[in-house]
């Protein structure tokens, strides 16, 4: 051993003096575990420190590209017509359906191509952003994508800016990535006429699973001790939770933040009814995870589509061993905490049966008898097994689904073998997750596939 490395290794505090009889200098030099305990410590520690300093980088440039993003003050232009009704676009007009009233008369009308879906947090949006792809990719329509990443740089509030390689008054049909809802930056972007639509979930449900999804990346949540954390943290909420702090509100009345508002205000504040009416007036329909077949068949008629636009398959759903089963003392608590989103909801639920009431409920019946009958025969033609598989038995990398931190809790499908030529494409799209559905239609996800990379490596 040289004087330098000998130097570096008691600088290490791993040797006290010279080397030990069989370091390294003597004739066969030892190999794996039989090399002297300090030289695998120098190994360890090295890795170790190669290993800190790539995960700190990664987490230096996320943070920076996570940043708030420089305001831009964009011409104003409007948009006075849809891209699919523009002159120039005539020939592609889409064909009229048909619809039936409660007294079975038909009429015709035209299906609706231009719409703003906001994609609320943890409310099945990932399938029904499946069921907007699939129809703007089949009528050609022009989707309002983010750029790098699989939203618009979400939590700060929506600037068309945000939208890939946007210039003022240009046209677009449809919106329906993950943003915090800004309805003056997004009524520039679409026609006046656009059809806004968006779920909400029970707020214990959500919080539930925004707690086992993002909870990881919410660092106040690291301190709680035991292997019960979401129980622990509802026996405190305040304890483990602060309003300004990194990701925090994953944690408290995710829907109200998600449209754009101050999730800490108080329940009673006159600022929390003026969202909710806000948000009433601004939007057309608001479906109910809890009723996603009548809720799609809402949005059918809302739309003036036809069944096989609506089919789908659940998509981002977690294995059922990984969701907590809250006690009626944990849902009250959960609802206690998310008190503003479960005024929310409640508010909108009321305003979904009425809509329910004036389809007529019979008629509603028969519809969503229909839905489940063509989805268990997509199902039956496209789906290995039936059903979804967890993520270590998925086989095909392309419908690999994205998994939280830590764990790979969420399942996915297997694709059937020998699928007839007629359903082939269809069962594809179907299934497939949305990142890799994003990066299909164009959009250039480096920043999300990065941050993949290291969510894998943690996985792993």
């Amino acid at each position: 051993m040289t004087e330098d490395s000998l130097a570096a290794a008691k600088s290490c505090g791993l040797i006290k003096a010279a080397c030990p009889t069989g370091s390294p200098g003597t004739a066969g030099r030892p190999a794996g575990n039989m090399l002297p305990r300090w030289v695998r410590q120098c190994r360890f520690m090295g890795r170790g420190l190669v290993l800190g300093v790539v995960l700190t980088s990664l987490v230096m440039l996320l943070y920076c590209l996570s940043a708030r993003p420089p305001q831009r003050h964009l011409q104003e232009v409007l948009v006075p017509y849809s891209c699919e009704y523009h002159p120039s676009h005539a020939s592609k007009q889409l064909v009229s359906n048909a619809s039936r009233n409660l007294n079975g008369q038909t009429s015709s009308c035209s299906p609706k191509v231009d719409i703003m879906f906001m994609k609320t947090h943890k409310t099945a949006s990932s399938t029904l952003l499946n069921i907007l792809f699939r129809f703007g990719e089949k009528h050609q329509l022009k989707f309002a994508f983010p750029d790098s990443r699989n939203d618009f740089l979400y939590p700060w509030p929506f600037q068309r800016s945000m939208v890939k390689d946007y210039q003022p008054g240009m046209c677009f049909n449809i919106i329906c990535n993950h943003m915090r809802f800004n309805a003056d930056e997004v009524s520039k972007l679409l026609p006046a006429d656009s059809a806004y639509v968006t779920i909400l979930r029970d707020p214990a449900h959500l919080f539930e699973s925004s707690f086992h999804y993002f909870g990881h990346l919410v660092p106040l949540t690291w301190k709680i001790p035991g292997e019960d954390k979401l129980s622990e943290f509802l026996r405190n909420p305040q304890k483990y939770f602060e309003p300004e702090g990194y990701n925090s509100f994953y944690l408290k009345n995710l829907l109200f933040f998600d449209f754009g508002n101050d999730n800490s205000l108080d329940p009673q504040d006159p600022r929390v009814d003026q969202g909710i009416h806000a948000l009433a007036s601004r939007f057309q329909l608001v479906m109910l995870v809890e009723h996603f077949e009548e809720s799609l068949i809402l949005l059918k008629d809302a739309l003036c589509w036809e069944i096989e636009d609506v089919l789908f398959f659940k998509l981002n759903v977690r294995k059922s061993s990984t969701v907590s089963k809250l006690t009626p003392e944990q849902r009250a608590r959960a609802l206690e905490w998310n008190a503003i989103d479960w005024k929310l909801y409640r508010h909108f639920n009321a305003t979904f049966w009425q809509k329910v009431e004036a389809y007529g409920r019979v008629r509603m019946a028969q519809e969503v008898q229909e839905l489940r009958r063509r989805n268990q025969e997509m199902a039956a033609i496209c789906i290995k097994g039936g059903a979804a598989v967890e993520a270590d038995n998925i086989q095909e990398l392309d419908m690999q689904p994205w998994q939280p931190m830590g764990e790979k809790s969420i399942l996915g499908y297997n694709l059937k073998e020998g699928i007839d030529q007629r359903y082939r494409a269809l069962c594809r799209r179907m299934l497939t997750p949305e990142i890799q559905y994003l990066t299909d239609l164009g959009v250039n996800l480096w920043v999300t596939r990065l941050w993949g990379r290291v969510r894998d490596l943690i996985n792993w």
